[in-house]
């Protein structure tokens, strides 16, 4: 408990619910216990006894909104089962009115179903069990009020960032509107030669440098010489901002940083008349942005530097907002925890400082709520993109890759460095690509990410596969098939032995199919094992065996071994290699049930490729028991659906046997559920093949892939194309989505 004394201490001031004060303030927390058993909010009292909070309680919800109304409450701990309104209600109606409080529910016998519909509505930071351990709730209390102050300080930094925006984007503006005259002035009086003159431009336009400031870095020219030309030549004026008093008004018209950079100080202001000091009196470019943006006059004034520098630490001694906090502050709710790491272009960095900078709160920050947008985007995949001037984290949606966030370039080392620690990999190899895994763990649920590095020219190029290990299987039914395909899928997979196998490329839910046919058609007498890498769903009824190739791991060695454990049914997440194959026919040759996938483009080709792969014909011909390849595509929004007009062209585009296509098209006109894309989730398009006797006749005799395919059209195969039709007639997607996955068909003139 020591590393949360600070939450505990003495407090004095008054907090309220929309202006929470920050955590050294050091006000007493106020908690609110609601409960209908007096016992338990004794006992709860007890917990708490000797914290400095102030405790109220409330044995009903109604008692508990007029209680809350009266007084600030951080954070409140509700039963569930109590008269007159229950604990979901009552927390759901603390949000709404309250969102900044902290809502923790206590109970041992509340409704499944309603306590998850709360916590996934956000009503619910917490959900406890009783009996509670003391300690536990101690610390979980302290970590929720924890995260309420950073909450708070969060939102305080935001609202004074929404200002500051402005004043970045004009400090942006004015890095490349330099078009000060001074160093031409110079060169004309032989102060300055052309490589000089050449620098200086050079400093001005890549490294955003005023003249006066690469002037004194050089020491090229004194600066008491260049003030006695503009004194002399130009007649400016010159000032001691020592003996200068600036109103605290007039100092906010120019941002902080903006002064710094550029040397310049507002030092009056009449009406719409400015005084501005200014090192570099000839930056013509600098005054007009100014009198555009501040619809000021005005009047010129110069300083020395020294001065300046001396002015800068006197009047901005109090203020401690940098505007480089924009860059590494994250627009979420929740900035708990969060990132940041500085590495430097060296290769010569000492690994412990690399292990220290990942440590540091921006990075941790940022690279979570990274991960939470992207949960909360349903995305199925992360790219971390490095551009030539910023950094580009896309998410892949129903299949869709967009741009969602744009990160400043500076802090791709210190993000790619966080998610290597994260992920066990070696932080100080950058030449070379790596893969490992991370487990996130959420308070809801738990997330495995697939992570895999590559060094392209602008950087580190980061890709994070999301697996959700609480996703359910999805049900038979819901995968899309039509009925004549689920009907042959069904007799293929009731077979006890043979392998049956889903193709198509990577993303095209293969592993789903292959899951929800395992569950749907399990038997509880069967002994059912599974191999993958990594392991996408979790199914108690399985023994399911993670592939390790670090440690000698791999397939084909995990599926010897397997079938020493008397496995009925085998599924195998991947065919990689001719040792996997042969390992995996034999096992369906001789009594097993073996489920896999394959990357092919087609149910004819997958035939080839288990050729090519080394496989004798007849091998592929006696163990085959069916092929399913697969796309998936985005379905139609539900919550938008409409028909739309047909577009002839695109039809054509299917193909010449669709030209006469007259169903009614339908589309999504976009809305808040479907992040206003139209499309909300995805169907399977499926090519189902079951071999027939004849079929097997010609595998077996290496028959050449037109006989194969037009023999499987002849025992009736419904093929991808022709099943993306059907689901274009019934409302599910869209032509232009089809066309999407699957590619024109035909040239359109």
């Amino acid at each position: 408990m020591s590393k949360y004394s600070a939450l505990f201490g003495e407090k004095s001031q008054q907090q309220t619910h929309t202006s929470p004060q920050p955590l050294e303030q050091a006000q007493p927390y106020c908690l609110l216990f609601v409960d209908d058993e007096p016992n338990i909010l004794q006992s709860l009292r007890r917990v708490f006894r000797i914290e400095n909070y102030r405790i109220f309680t409330a044995p009903n919800g109604l008692e508990a909104l007029t209680l809350l109304e009266n007084n600030t409450i951080h954070l409140v701990i509700s039963d569930y089962m109590m008269p007159k309104m229950n604990g979901a209600d009552l927390l759901r109606e603390i949000k709404g009115r309250y969102p900044d409080t902290i809502r923790i529910m206590l109970t041992g016998h509340a409704d499944t179903n309603a306590v998850m519909s709360a916590i996934k509505d956000g009503a619910v930071y917490k959900f406890i069990l009783k009996p509670w351990h003391d300690d536990d709730l101690r610390v979980t209390v302290a970590l929720a009020l924890e995260q309420y102050d950073l909450k708070s300080k969060n939102r305080q930094l935001k609202e004074s960032n929404e200002i500051a925006a402005r004043d970045l984007a004009l400090l942006s503006k004015l890095a490349v509107t330099n078009r000060s005259q001074l160093a031409i002035l110079l060169q004309k009086k032989s102060l300055l030669n052309e490589s000089q003159l050449q620098e200086i431009y050079k400093n001005q336009q890549f490294h955003k440098k005023s003249v006066i400031t690469t002037l004194l870095e050089k020491a090229w020219i004194k600066e008491h010489a260049i003030r006695k030309i503009l004194v002399k030549d130009l007649g400016f004026s010159e000032i001691d901002l020592a003996e200068v008093q600036i109103d605290p008004a007039v100092l906010s018209l120019i941002p902080k940083r903006i002064c710094e950079q550029q040397l310049i100080l507002p030092i009056s202001q009449s009406g719409r008349h400015l005084t501005l000091a200014m090192a570099d009196p000839m930056d013509e470019g600098l005054l007009e942005e100014f009198r555009f943006n501040l619809s000021m006059d005005i009047k010129v004034v110069m300083a020395n530097v020294a001065n300046f520098r001396a002015k800068f630490a006197e009047v901005y001694a109090n203020q401690e907002l940098d505007f480089k906090e924009l860059e590494t502050i994250v627009g979420s709710e929740d900035p708990l925890e969060g990132i940041e790491v500085i590495i430097e272009e060296s290769d010569d960095i000492g690994i412990d400082e690399l292990l220290a900078a990942t440590d540091e709160p921006p990075a941790v920050r940022m690279l979570n709520a990274i991960i939470l947008e992207a949960v909360r985007l349903r995305a199925s995949d992360i790219h971390i993109h490095p551009r030539s001037k910023h950094i580009v984290v896309r998410y892949r949606i129903d299949g869709v890759l967009s741009d969602k966030i744009h990160i400043p370039s500076n802090l791709l080392m210190p993000l790619v460095s966080r998610v290597k620690v994260m992920a066990e990999l070696d932080i100080t190899e950058r030449r070379k690509p790596q893969d490992g895994r991370i487990t996130v763990k959420t308070p809801l649920r738990i997330i495995d990410l697939r992570i895999s590095t590559l060094p392209t020219i602008n950087g580190e190029k980061v890709v994070m596969r999301i697996l959700d290990r609480n996703a359910e299987v999805v049900q038979l039914d819901d995968l899309g098939f039509s009925e004549r395909n689920l009907a042959q899928v069904s007799f293929a997979v009731q077979k006890p032995q043979g392998i049956f196998l889903t193709t198509g490329p990577t993303g095209s839910g293969k592993t789903t199919t292959l899951y929800s046919l395992l569950k749907t058609f399990a038997k509880p007498e069967n002994n059912y094992v599974t191999i993958e890498d990594p392991v996408e769903y979790y199914l108690d009824m399985a023994g399911q065996v993670m592939v390790k190739e670090k440690t000698g791991l791999n397939f084909a060695t995990i599926l010897r071994a397997i079938l020493r454990q008397d496995p009925d049914v085998i599924l195998l997440g991947e065919i990689r290699d001719f040792e996997t194959a042969e390992v995996a026919f034999h096992a369906a040759l001789t009594g097993h049930l073996v489920f896999s996938s394959l990357h092919t483009n087609s149910s004819i080709a997958t035939i080839a490729r288990l050729t090519d792969l080394g496989l004798k014909p007849f091998i592929i011909s006696s163990a085959l028991s069916g092929i399913v390849t697969q796309r998936l595509v985005r379905k139609i929004c539900d919550q938008c659906k409409t028909t739309e007009k047909t577009d002839r062209r695109k039809i054509r585009q299917l193909g010449a046997q669709f030209s006469q296509f007259s169903s009614t098209l339908y589309t999504g006109n976009g809305c808040e559920a479907c992040n206003n894309t139209g499309y909300r989730g995805r169907v399977g398009l499926y090519e189902v093949l079951i071999p027939s006797e004849l079929l097997n006749q010609l595998i077996a005799r290496g028959a050449s892939t037109e006989e194969l395919l037009e023999c499987a059209k002849n025992d009736g195969m419904i093929t991808l194309l022709e099943d993306a039709i059907d689901k274009i007639k019934t409302g599910k997607t869209t032509v232009d989505e089809v066309i999407r996955v699957l590619g024109p068909q035909t040239i359109v003139d």
